[in-house]
C-alpha cells in the first residue's frame, strides 16, 4: 500500500455507558495500531454519533440513501470512509451493546466487502459479543477475520479511580498485533478487489 493511499481503519467504540471500560482497550488499541505506517486510523466514539433504535421503513439496503432519522445518512457516510474496521465491543448478558448492533444496523452497503476485526471485554472476554458480531457481519457482506483480542475481567484491571493499572494490556499486545497483521492483509486485498 502506498503512502499516498493508506488503509484507512475505523476503530469503534461500542458502549456509550457512563463509566464505561471501553474507552480504555479503545484508546490502547488506537495507539497501538497507529504505530503501523501502512494504515490511517480513526477512532469513532458512539457518543458523537448518537442514533436512535433502528426504526426504518425498510432496510437501509434499501433506503438508497434517504433515512427519516436523524444522524443516519451521516454515520453511513463516515463509515463508508474507511477500508476496514475494529469494533471495540463489551459484553452484555452474553451479547454485544446494542447501542453497537444498532449502529451496525443504520449502514449496509458501506460495511460491503470490508474486513471486520473485534477487540471485546467481560467475564468471558467478550467472546459470545463476537460470535454474535460475526454473524451480523457475514449479512452485512463484511469478512470478519478470525483473530481477536478477548480482555478478561476487566474491572480487576481498573485501580480505586477507575483508570488502567500500569501495563495491565500489555498481555494482549501479542495478540493485538497478529489481528492487525490479519485485518491489514485483508484490507489490502478486499480494496484492491472492490477497485
Amino acid at each position: 500500500m502506498q503512502k499516498n493511499n493508506p488503509l484507512k481503519i475505523q476503530i469503534i467504540l461500542g458502549s456509550t455507558r457512563q463509566n464505561r471500560f471501553g474507552d480504555k482497550p479503545a484508546k490502547w488499541i488506537t495507539e497501538l495500531a497507529s504505530k503501523n505506517g501502512e494504515i490511517k486510523v480513526e477512532l469513532l466514539d458512539l457518543r458523537d454519533y448518537p442514533l436512535p433504535f433502528f426504526n426504518e421503513k425498510t432496510s437501509v439496503a434499501y433506503l438508497g440513501g434517504k433515512y427519516s432519522a436523524m444522524g443516519g445518512a451521516e454515520w453511513a457516510k463516515k463509515v463508508a470512509e474507511a477500508d476496514a474496521y475494529i469494533l471495540v465491543t463489551p459484553e452484555y448478558n452474553h451479547g454485544p451493546s446494542a447501542v453497537l448492533k444498532n449502529s451496525l444496523d443504520y449502514a449496509y452497503a458501506e460495511w460491503n466487502k470490508k474486513p471486520v476485526a473485534f477487540v471485546a471485554y467481560g467475564s468471558a472476554g467478550g467472546a459470545r459479543a463476537v460470535e454474535q458480531l460475526r454473524l451480523s457481519a457475514v449479512e452485512f457482506q463484511m469478512a470478519p477475520i478470525r483473530n481477536a483480542v478477548h480482555i478478561f475481567n476487566p474491572w480487576e484491571l481498573v485501580d480505586d479511580k477507575g483508570d488502567l493499572k500500569p501495563g495491565v494490556l500489555d498481555a494482549y499486545n501479542d495478540r493485538a498485533k497478529a489481528m492487525l497483521e490479519e485485518l491489514i492483509w485483508w484490507g489490502k486485498a478486499l480494496k484492491a478487489a472492490r477497485a
